[in-house]
């Protein structure tokens, strides 16, 4: 059976970004997308759909677009209430609410992978303990979160 991967909303941006100070990571999340994705069942949130139509940039709809083409799961009450802790925990930003949504729906939704290029409030080791320590006392899944680059088989 295939595992599960939750996308947020920095993996079309980086996958429409144009710039050259980003391009191996462009380059990194088009290879995923293109040879690893397809090992996968994909998942993301309307709250992931929502965060990339806010704001003025680049490729916005193109972003948008490319969530839309993703399984959409469905907002359970629930979802907001873990977001919430994890932001009274401090565990996500409560400025940037998206963040504490992406890991909300992958625990909640036992999504194997949260796949992002967040490194500095999701893909991060440093926040790892305390993730597992939040999700262990709400009995919740602890999905995995990582980047392209570490989500990729052996072959690749």
């Amino acid at each position: 059976m295939k595992q599960s991967v939750y996308i947020d909303t920095t993996i079309p941006s980086y996958f429409f970004d144009n710039r050259k100070s980003f391009q191996y990571l462009i380059t990194q999340t088009k290879n995923w997308w293109k040879f690893e994705s397809i090992k996968y069942l994909l998942f993301t949130s309307n709250e992931a759909i929502a965060e990339a139509n806010a704001g003025n940039y680049p490729n916005k709809e193109k972003c948008v677009l490319f969530l839309k083409k993703t399984k959409i799961l469905p907002k359970h009450q629930m979802i907001s209430e873990i977001a919430e802790i994890y932001m009274q925990n401090f565990l996500m930003p409560k400025e940037l609410t998206g963040d504490a949504f992406h890991l909300s729906y992958a625990s909640f939704y036992k999504i194997d992978f949260l796949l992002t290029w967040n490194c500095n409030h999701l893909a991060n080791s440093n926040k790892k303990k305390h993730i597992q320590a939040i999700n262990a006392k709400l009995n919740l899944f602890i999905p995995e979160i990582v980047t392209p680059l570490t989500l990729i088989s052996e072959e690749n």
